[in-house]
């Protein structure tokens, strides 16, 4: 079970027009909303990361307005790990578990997970959170992620297990999110 001060969530180069093209991408959209709403109300700590912004463009806007509290960490690698400031950010945090949301599932999610993994961090993808053009594609890094030991959750999983009991402090305003 997830545990609020063990947990961080890691959002992958949701960004510009490459976004929207997603396979249900809005659906995409409004769960990741959701999900960084939820992990804001529960102190959860946000590792942004963008894949060359320069071409691929910015963080959408949908979800870049949630994120004021953070700056994105760019990459160039297709894995985040690869990144000196983003394993600079995790080592800071300290935490075990981590959540795992974005684009694209079979490439940058995927390479991501494999490693986070490899660091001995527990991973959860957060399915209904990420996306590649093609439903294949979303499926196939999916399975290969859960063959390689992470587990898969969905935005009102991850958030109800975090809070544990119906007298969360943040119970009321986490069920809005959700309804």
């Amino acid at each position: 079970m997830l545990k609020v001060d063990e947990t961080a969530l890691v959002i992958i180069d949701v960004q510009g027009k490459l976004a929207k093209i997603m396979h249900q991408s809005g659906e995409m959209l409004r769960n990741l909303e959701r999900l960084i709403k939820g992990a804001q109300l529960l102190d959860i700590p946000i590792l942004w990361l963008e894949q060359y912004p320069k071409g691929l463009g910015p963080t959408a806007e949908e979800i870049k307005q949630h994120l004021t509290d953070n700056s994105p960490i760019d990459k160039m690698a297709f894995s985040a790990c690869k990144s000196d400031t983003f394993q600079e950010e995790l080592k800071k945090l300290e935490r075990k578990s981590m959540l795992v949301a974005g684009i694209e599932t079979h490439i940058c999610v995927y390479q991501t997970v494999s490693e986070l993994l490899n660091l001995g961090k527990e991973v959860e993808v957060v399915v209904d959170c990420v996306s590649s053009r093609t439903l294949a594609n979303k499926e196939i890094g999916l399975d290969k992620m859960k063959s390689l030991g992470a587990s898969v959750t969905s935005v009102e999983m991850v958030l109800f297990e975090l809070m544990g009991t119906a007298e969360h402090s943040k119970f009321r305003e986490i069920s809005k999110l959700i309804k």
